[in-house]
């Protein structure tokens, strides 16, 4: 019997699955002790990128960003809330919407979160040369770059995250 051959974009993609599972393990374990689980990190992060100057954010709109239900969004952001991370406020605009603000606190979580997303990549990708760090990532960006018309031409249910 004959092995077929190798199947380098194959392989490669399931390098990056387990690279990606190991840096999210690693991450959410260094982020345990802060309370902050990666989904409510994923949304802070959201959030600060999205706010404006500090501009509120639609709830529905978060969900829309995250790639999630919004009942999903809803959950993060009631554990959120709890924790005195995000708080919800009125929309001027429309007074049925709700939007969502990182308050102080918010805020230095997210240092935190930034950190411990900085360790994990300088640990896991350290032992790489920097040539070939740029090297890969120059590379992911060609490959994402070339899928995304591809994928904004699938079925909405299509995409996954």
């Amino acid at each position: 019997m004959t092995t077929p051959p190798a199947d380098t974009a194959a392989e490669l993609a399931d390098a990056l699955t387990r690279a990606m599972r190991r840096i999210r393990r690693q991450t959410m374990h260094r982020l345990e002790p802060y309370g902050i689980t990666p989904s409510q990190a994923r949304a802070l992060r959201t959030l600060a990128h999205g706010c404006d100057g500090g501009a509120a954010m639609r709830l529905s709109e978060l969900a829309e960003r995250l790639h999630i239900a919004p009942r999903s969004a809803t959950t993060v952001v009631d554990a959120l809330e709890e924790a005195g991370l995000v708080e919800r406020t009125p929309d001027p605009a429309d007074r049925r919407a709700v939007r969502v603000v990182l308050t102080a606190a918010g805020h230095s979580a997210l240092e935190r979160i930034v950190q411990v997303r900085h360790e994990v990549a300088q640990d896991y990708f350290g032992p790489v040369s920097r040539p070939d760090q740029h090297s890969m990532l120059q590379a992911l960006r060609v490959a994402e770059e070339a899928f995304e018309p591809s994928r904004t031409a699938a079925a909405p249910g299509d995409a996954v995250r």
